[in-house]
């Protein structure tokens, strides 16, 4: 049995993707837009009733309005409704000319097959509708169509909107005089004068705020006749939501160990001299004191959100989190006392929870941003991964962007940092009958549906249970399935991210009946450092808190070896290093459909559980090759912006070694890794108002396809994968790329991309080229953002493995090329 060492470093690829003009065949679609059928009459008549309706009551509003709270541009919310199937009319709601803005989108209820569509029309465009009502009524194109057919054909109604026209949560609807926290989303630039209104109307609001391109969101303590008030008199709310649970911690503190454990792994402790890279832990805070944890966090990196809240950790969650990302599960340090441990990373600490309770919610957003400013500030020029393993419970977000998830995309853009954040736990009892399925059940929560963000699950190997008291017991979780309490993304809709990205260990559960709730067990769980040391030093852990902590440690040691490693690339190489588990494949069916392989593995462990050897080492039969790169994506040509640039990366490949194995079974898997930059506001997420930025893509070149001809398909692919246009069938076999597990339909989600193609080795051969490309975002359709003007970094990852037990080396032949560098290996 041929068995090569995992000892050789991974390939950097030197030599930058081939550079090339790029445009995006066509504009998308299926051919002309089919519309609902109408009585173009009946219908016209119909609408301009149902708008002059609007107007007469908007006239109405203007005989009571209050002058104190009549700033700003004057108008009125207008609600339209019309069929879901015509979701993509919503954008020709907006006219920039008549600065008619669309605000907020949302679905009306399941049953119903409408959506609501809310703009705000200036008084001075107060005709517009109106006049293209009459223009669909009574004139034709020259090719004999109703004029205006696509903005008026799809409307069913229309309204003056109101508060619930602005509401886009999935949530109840608060009663009139009910004073609740809503998360107010305002148009930009209107910041300061809601500010004013809020003090007049004693309206409480938070001091932090968050902004975006196109929104600014801040916390407000109001009723919904509070709310009447504000756009009954102006147009400074574009959408309001619900402000959102509390984040959620849970504490089990029921370990004891000996206190001379404790010495004697500090003893034999050391901790890197160059402390330049840090994990940095937003939590309660952390324990210092402790002796674990003492020699690796300085007292200036001990930080707070708010002045007035003490160091301290007050709860025990941070503290928790700390032991496990500098340690990892204590056992194994603790048990192998032979052996010096090094640290690769030290630790920052900042506080984004009070010391006891809190009577207001927090606008978490803005938190997060202000505590990562925080250690940014104190140590600018410090390479950090942030840890944040806290999440809050949204009913039912199926995905969508909220202000904190944004947050946590916009700190990941602007500052290129790598941000880690668990998927969320489970709440309340579980029991072994109603394993997995709870689990599918239980969405995601707040904020993992951020794009850029690493999101972790949990899965476990915790299955023995030694102690006595429990014999007879059963883990809850087979090992290597999903940890019991681990949320996930299968009740989000299909546009959405793939949640969670990968899974770390979590702990498991145990029970002695199957109807009965499982049971946290000492040795079902992860053993860390406990928060008063002087009562006792350690504390058990678990679920995707500690899986969190656990993927953070193993970023900050993917960069120890490699600190010139992007942020994109470490996320990708952990992402890129991860495999199912056997347990995980073995709930897929015998001959697996695309959709079970993505509901089954991918949306519920994500890309399964990563392997640090495997993301910093090759061996001779199995390699990894990293390129990172850059270009720019579009660019304003006569007003218009159109794309701009694609590269071609002609990979440096072990051409000949591998067509000598012909036959041989082979695998390719490649990763794509970028951050967007994030415009949240619920508008429909289409075009000029999709939430991304851009997108990228990846082409990997067929077999049998000569280097033009790929170059041409990419060309002609764009189309197919342009955002938010539904692809068609393809019908003709010839123009399919088999062999990849999951299939380039999964490559459209989100900002990171990993599939796997298996052939033989003599196929592989000639599939030397990716090309990377551009797809629609709001810098294409945005223009006044001059969003078209910048650059897209991304980091491409390509291993090639030789699957079949044969003597080869295909790492030889790559080392000696002139586009590769080799970086030398650092024992672990």
């Amino acid at each position: 049995m041929v068995k090569y060492q995992r000892n050789l470093p991974n390939f950097y690829i030197v030599e930058k993707g081939d550079s090339q003009k790029y445009t995006s065949r066509g504009g998308g679609g299926d051919g002309k837009k089919s519309l609902p059928p109408r009585d173009r009459i009946q219908h016209a008549e119909r609408l301009q009733e149902a708008f002059e309706k609007a107007l007469e009551n908007y006239q109405q509003q203007k005989l009571v309005r209050e002058p104190e709270l009549a700033v700003g541009q004057s108008g009125f919310y207008l609600e339209l409704q019309l069929q879901k199937s015509e979701l993509k009319a919503v954008a020709s709601l907006e006219n920039k000319l008549k600065k008619i803005e669309l605000l907020a989108v949302r679905a009306n209820d399941e049953a119903e097959e409408t959506v609501s569509a809310t703009v705000f029309v200036p008084e001075k465009a107060s005709d517009f509708f109106s006049s293209r009502i009459e223009a669909y009524r009574d004139q034709e194109t020259i090719k004999g169509n109703p004029k205006n057919e696509q903005l008026i054909a799809p409307l069913e109604e229309i309204n003056l909107g109101t508060v619930r026209s602005l509401f886009t949560d999935n949530l109840e609807f608060p009663s009139e005089y009910q004073q609740v926290w809503w998360e107010v989303w305002l148009r930009q630039g209107c910041l300061e004068s809601f500010q004013r209104i809020a003090q007049i109307l004693e309206i409480r609001i938070t001091e932090n705020s968050i902004s975006f391109p196109e929104r600014e969101v801040i916390l407000a303590l109001a009723t919904v006749t509070d709310l009447s008030r504000i756009i009954n008199n102006n147009g400074l709310i574009a959408e309001l939501r619900l402000a959102k649970d509390l984040p959620s911690i849970f504490l089990e503190m029921d370990n004891q160990e000996q206190i001379d454990w404790v010495k004697e792994l500090a003893h034999r402790t050391i901790v890197p001299s160059n402390n330049n890279l840090a994990i940095c832990l937003l939590d309660s805070g952390v324990t210092r004191s402790h002796p674990l944890i003492k020699s690796a966090l300085a007292p200036q990196d001990l930080l707070t959100c708010d002045p007035n809240w003490v160091l301290a950790d007050n709860c025990g969650h941070g503290t928790e989190m700390a032991g496990i990302a500098l340690y990892g599960d204590l056992c194994e340090p603790l048990i192998k006392s032979n052996r010096v441990y090094h640290l690769t990373h030290c630790l920052e600490s900042v506080k984004i929870l009070p010391d006891q309770g809190q009577n207001d919610p927090r606008l978490y957003g803005a938190i997060t941003q202000e505590a990562v400013s925080r250690a940014e500030i104190k140590n600018p020029k410090r390479q950090r991964v942030i840890c944040m393993a806290l999440t809050s419970e949204i009913n039912s977000n199926a995905g969508v962007p909220s202000s904190w998830s944004a947050a946590v995309d916009q700190i990941c853009f602007e500052s290129q940092r790598l941000m880690i954040i668990p998927v969320g736990n489970i709440r309340g009892d579980i029991m072994l009958s109603e394993y997995l399925d709870k689990n599918d059940l239980s969405p995601a929560e707040n904020p993992s549906q951020a794009w850029n963000a690493l999101v972790v699950g949990a899965y476990t190997d915790k299955v023995n249970i030694i102690d006595q008291k429990y014999a007879g017991w059963q883990s809850i979780a087979p090992a290597g399935d999903l940890s019991p309490r681990s949320r996930t993304s299968l009740l989000w809709r299909d546009k959405w991210p793939i949640r969670p990205d990968v899974t770390f260990e979590g702990g498991n559960l145990a029970t002695d009946d199957p109807n009965y709730p499982g049971m946290d067990l000492d040795d079902l769980r992860l053993l860390t450092t406990y928060y008063q040391p002087n009562v006792r030093p350690f504390n058990l852990s678990g679920d995707t808190s500690a899986a969190a902590a656990l993927c953070s440690n193993m970023a900050a040691r993917i960069w120890a070896k490699h600190p010139e490693y992007w942020a994109e690339t470490v996320r990708g190489l952990i992402v890129h290093s991860a495999e199912w588990t056997p347990a995980m494949l073995h709930n897929l069916p015998k001959s697996p459909s695309q959709r079970d392989k993505v509901s089954i593995l991918l949306r519920r462990y994500g890309y399964g559980v990563p392997n640090l050897n495997r993301a910093i080492f090759s061996s001779q039969n199995d390699l990894t090759m990293i390129c990172e790169d850059e270009f720019q994506p579009f660019h304003k040509v006569d007003g218009e912006v159109k794309t701009k640039e694609m590269n071609l990366h002609i990979l440096p490949w072990p051409t000949q070694e591998l067509e000598e194995l012909r036959e041989t079974k082979v695998e390719m898997r490649v990763t794509l890794s970028y951050f967007i930059e994030p415009n949240p506001g619920e508008r429909g997420w289409l075009n000029k108002h999709s939430y991304a930025s851009y997108g990228l893509r990846l082409a990997v070149k067929r077999s049998k396809e000569s280097l033009t001809a790929f170059r041409q398909r990419i060309n002609k692919e764009a189309l197919k994968t342009e955002e938010n246009v539904p692809s068609t069938k393809n019908k003709d076999k010839k123009d399919q790329d088999t062999g990849w597990f999951l299939g380039p339909k999964t490559w459209n989600r989100g900002s990171i991309h990993s599939d796997i193609w298996q052939g033989t080795a003599a196929e592989l051969a000639q599939k030397d080229a990716i090309g990377i490309y551009p797809v629609s975002g709001w810098w294409k359709y945005n223009s006044r953002w001059e969003g078209w003007n910048n650059t897209a970094r991304y980091a491409l990852i390509v291993s090639i493995r030789v699957v079949d037990e044969v003597e080869v080396d295909i790492y030889t032949p790559i080392s000696i090329s002139n586009k590769i560098k080799q970086t030398i290996p650092i024992n672990l």
